[in-house]
């Protein structure tokens, strides 16, 4: 067993914290596996109550735990991964990585855009835009909350926005359309999940979570959709590669 350095500039609630995710990586506990309690933890490493809570309240955060109340702490399932290194799509993503990708349509509607919708659409006049808002789902859980939007240029028709589930939303714009997404440029920063959020994305308000904002392009170079997505911190990874 890894003991703590109590004689070291290191926290004594973080270096517990990393043990316990080592636990986790280094497979001693699976995912569903229950951890011990925080008795046994103040026992087991000679710690204080409040040394164990802070080391597990941040494991919760981080998304590698999990509570139950009345029942305990547990292991959570791994994050989805998804490297930064180029063009992608989330639904096939998901394919790629076994799992079953589901939308589920919260609203669509025509909306007056703000500023940041209107810049990122490049758009030079007052007209309003169609809103896409869907739930985004791995084997039913769901990972994002997202609100895509679009000039009524891009999308005239938009009840056609409803086929959205049987097939991707960058297929339906090029087969309903005629709009071919070549690139996107993607922008992330850390959030925490409000209120409203946090019923579609079944978690509790107040937790990490990323806000992505995409622009997505046609092959002449013209926006067609400004997106912004809810990304669950706990189940969601994102990472890239420097070379």
């Amino acid at each position: 067993m890894k003991q703590l350095q109590h004689d070291s500039i290191i926290p004594l609630y973080h270096q517990l914290k990393e043990i316990l995710k080592d636990s986790v990586d280094n497979g001693n506990w699976n995912t569903g596996d229950k951890v011990p309690s925080e008795n046994q933890l103040m026992e087991e490493y000679g710690v204080s109550r409040n040394t164990v809570k802070k080391a597990i309240e941040e494991l919760v955060q981080d998304g590698v735990l999990y509570r139950i109340q009345g029942k305990g702490t547990f292991v959570s399932k791994p994050k989805f991964q998804q490297p930064l290194m180029g063009f992608y799509s989330f639904s096939k993503v998901l394919k790629e990585h076994g799992m079953n990708p589901k939308d589920i349509i919260i609203d669509i509607r025509e909306i007056k855009p703000g500023a940041k919708i209107k810049e990122g659409l490049q758009m030079k006049n007052d007209s309003n835009v169609i809103e896409l808002k869907r739930l985004r789902c791995a084997n039913d859980e769901p990972f994002i909350l997202e609100s895509s939007f679009f000039t009524k240029e891009t999308v005239p028709d938009m009840t056609k926005l409803n086929e959205i589930g049987s097939i991707s939303l960058y297929d339906l714009l090029d087969q309903q359309f005629n709009v071919v997404v070549t690139r996107a440029k993607e922008a992330f920063e850390p959030v925490l999940i409000r209120a409203d959020e946090s019923k579609f994305l079944q978690t509790k308000e107040g937790l990490p979570a990323l806000l992505l904002e995409r622009t997505a392009f046609d092959k002449e170079g013209k926006p067609v959709e400004f997106c912004r997505s809810i990304v669950r911190g706990d189940r969601c990874r994102f990472y890239t590669e420097l070379t």
